[in-house]
């Protein structure tokens, strides 16, 4: 994160706020709106209202940002299963994004014990009580997520919530997917925004079966991953496709440490290498049959 750079509200289509980074040159959220994002991107995809009967359960949210996810998924768990307790891990980078939301009351839509919560996570990074336990690391979450490995944590649900693969690349590489996946359960699901190819290639290499959520805002769909393929839809033919052309193409960074830069030098390289079908045939193709 930009040391000076001004964190300023900015609001989306449901009448909630988010913030502009000017490193990454993205919104944190998508102009349709942050709360609904949270809840239909995340919350519903992984089915937190039923896994609440689960008993402790585990949530893992990476990029913690300005804590929406977790704000909607502790809200909605808590509403089916007041007694439910839940053992909590988030992941970010920039510790002043949580305090900053704070200062300018964003998550007021949630209610006021969340709100404490949050508080507290932001302004401590570290909260026990009867039914939650959580720990927001702050820190490069290459490295975070190699604590959380080595602690033998194991999540029943994962937000996967970087900035764009085109923007973020070194959360989206194949080895710190790998790791991300090694703190899933094996029946646990995780839940991303992205549908791009190369992220989902990132995914099904690092072992797991991935499919299409609901798209929220804008015609491409989100991404549901688990180790266990049993209740998740196959991907529709132009999906399949999709991650057989060049996009398909993962981000790598063997040492967890490289640049954006030389991660993307080193995806483009293997693109000029690669046999796979260019993408553009693939588009071209797909735009004739809808034509059709």
């Amino acid at each position: 994160m930009i040391e000076n750079e001004q964190l300023t509200p900015q609001l989306t289509a449901d009448g909630s706020f988010t913030f502009f980074s000017s490193e990454f040159g993205e919104l944190f959220h998508s102009h349709f709106g942050a709360k609904q994002e949270a809840e239909r991107k995340f919350v519903e995809p992984l089915q937190l209202r039923k896994k609440s009967k689960i008993s402790p359960l585990f949530l893992l949210d990476i990029c913690y940002g300005l804590g929406y996810n977790t704000a909607a998924a502790l809200t909605a768990i808590w509403e089916v299963n007041p007694n439910c307790k839940i053992e909590w891990i988030g992941l970010e980078f920039d510790q002043r994004i949580p305090q900053v939301t704070l200062e300018y009351n964003l998550l007021n839509a949630y209610p006021d014990y969340i709100q404490e919560i949050l508080k507290e996570l932001a302004q401590n990074h570290y909260l026990k009580t009867e039914l939650f336990n959580a720990n927001l690391m702050i820190g490069d979450a290459r490295n975070t997520i190699q604590t959380v490995y080595n602690s033998g944590f194991k999540a029943d649900a994962i937000f996967l919530d970087p900035f764009s693969p085109a923007h973020c690349p070194q959360l989206w590489t194949v080895e710190f997917l790998t790791l991300v996946g090694q703190c899933l359960k094996p029946q646990g699901d995780l839940a991303t925004y992205s549908c791009s190819a190369t992220a989902r290639s990132a995914l099904i290499q690092a072992g797991l079966q991935i499919a299409s959520t609901s798209p929220v805002g804008r015609r491409t769909p989100g991404t549901i991953a688990s180790f266990d393929p049993r209740g998740l839809p196959p991907l529709s033919p132009k999906e399949q496709e999709h991650l057989k052309t060049r996009a398909a193409v993962p981000y790598r960074d063997p040492s967890l440490s490289d640049t954006a830069e030389k991660i993307i030098l080193r995806r483009q390289a293997e693109q000029d290498t690669c046999t796979l079908e260019p993408t553009s045939h693939w588009k071209k193709r797909w735009r004739s049959e809808s034509i059709l």
